[in-house]
């Protein structure tokens, strides 16, 4: 190998863990939670994405925020398995080596895409911020595993366990609101109704409507949003009291005045 190609080589090396400090820079301000039982081994192998000669607690600090960034812990990504009967230590010992796990093959994808748009498709965009904003795990994550809205996942609970459960999930996850995971305003509620509603769904609708009026009951918006699923649904005379209570809250409103015109009422 070239002394050149060497070269190349580092400021590769250094330019993904740059690129990686980055993407775990908003979760290292954070205090590391405790790690679950596993212990890494001395000698890292089958790395695919950082330098092989990466030291080691350099990878396992790395490792730890990642952790942080998800919301998960080791096993999400590393295989592990019981020790020996007998053996001293943890119950349980990761495999770190092993490829078995989508979620780590997952995570590998993800650290070159980050790597790609902070080192090359960023710096490209014309008139940048400064100081340049880079994506990180947090820009998307905030501490979840899977980097959803607040729509998609309501929609998934929805689809597997109904709309009663996945309000009960809400609320839930709306106690705990201070972790950032999702947005908790009332628009994403308001949007998932509508999508329901346009699919027929319009009962359930209501229900998510309903306990959005619960957390914003000052809200002109939720009472708009609950006579256009009215009206979808053909209750033409729900819809316009809706309309005539959101208008309470917003006096002259030009759209709810309109609304209700087209519905051949006055204010």
């Amino acid at each position: 190998m070239t002394k050149r190609t060497t070269a190349r080589t580092t400021k590769r090396a250094h330019r993904l863990l740059f690129s990686v400090a980055l993407v775990l820079g908003a979760a290292a301000a954070r205090p590391l939670h405790a790690q679950q039982p596993g212990q890494p081994p001395e000698k890292f192998e089958n790395l695919k994405v950082f330098p092989k000669d990466i030291p080691r607690d350099t990878l396992l600090g790395i490792m730890r925020r990642f952790t942080i960034a998800l919301g998960v812990n080791c096993q999400y990504c590393h295989v592990s398995e019981p020790a020996p009967a007998g053996a001293p230590g943890p119950r349980e010992r990761l495999r770190p080596a092993l490829d078995d796990k989508q979620t780590k093959l997952t995570a590998r994808f993800m650290l070159r895409m980050v790597h790609s748009l902070n080192d090359s498709l960023l710096p490209t965009l014309d008139k940048r911020h400064t100081p340049a904003i880079q994506v990180t795990c947090a820009t998307c994550h905030h501490g979840s595993p899977l980097p959803q809205t607040t729509q998609a996942m309501m929609m998934e609970t929805i689809g597997r366990a109904g709309v009663d459960s996945a309000i009960a999930s809400y609320r839930k996850l709306r106690a705990d609101m201070i972790s950032g995971r999702y947005d908790f305003r009332e628009g994403p509620i308001e949007d998932l109704a509508l999508s329901l509603a346009t699919s027929g769904r319009t009962a359930d609708a209501i229900k998510l409507l309903e306990m959005d009026q619960e957390f914003f009951p000052g809200s002109p918006d939720v009472d708009a949003t609950m006579a256009e699923v009215y009206m979808k649904g053909g209750d033409k005379d729900r819809a316009i009291a809706r309309y005539r209570a959101a208008l309470v809250k917003r006096p002259n409103d030009p759209r709810l005045l309109r609304r209700l015109q087209e519905l051949g009422v006055t204010p």
